[in-house]
């Protein structure tokens, strides 16, 4: 898995997973020496880009409430942004972004998180997908 997909998807996992994976590498393993806050939490604005789904042209939403924050683990560094305005859990994220790139067993645990959220993120898809299938309209050309 690649760093960008990583953090795109420590991005959308639950709060709760994240802070409790990243509680476990502080607790287990000898990283807290090593550890060195670069970007504290810190809440911000960024704009939302959508792509309209019919012309595929992109146009701004507005703005959304994001926190972003970056940390280092013996020089390797990781970073993270979230939605919303939880600080605990996007420093927990850049923490786990950090490990994956620090250590190659937590890197598999941090996979294994973030192959846990892509799956939640399809069945949603799927699920949204066949909702909006019911309400598809079929037409009849009339002779």
């Amino acid at each position: 898995m690649n760093r960008n997909r990583r953090t795109e998807l420590l991005a959308a996992s639950q709060s709760q997973e994240v802070r409790q994976l990243a509680e476990t590498f502080l607790s287990e393993r000898a990283i807290a020496e090593e550890l060195h806050v670069i970007c504290p939490p810190e809440i911000g604005m960024v704009m939302m880009q959508v792509r309209e789904p019919v012309c595929r042209e992109r146009f701004h939403l507005g703005e959304v409430v994001v926190t972003r924050a970056e940390v280092a683990i013996a020089g390797f560094r990781g970073w993270a942004i979230r939605a919303g305005s939880d600080r605990e859990t996007a420093l927990a994220a850049a923490l786990l972004d950090a490990c994956a790139e620090y250590d190659s067993d937590m890197a598999n645990q941090v996979t294994e998180l973030c192959d846990l959220t892509a799956q939640r993120i399809a069945a949603d898809e799927r699920s949204e997908w066949q909702e909006l299938l019911a309400t598809a309209v079929a037409f009849e050309e009339l002779d």
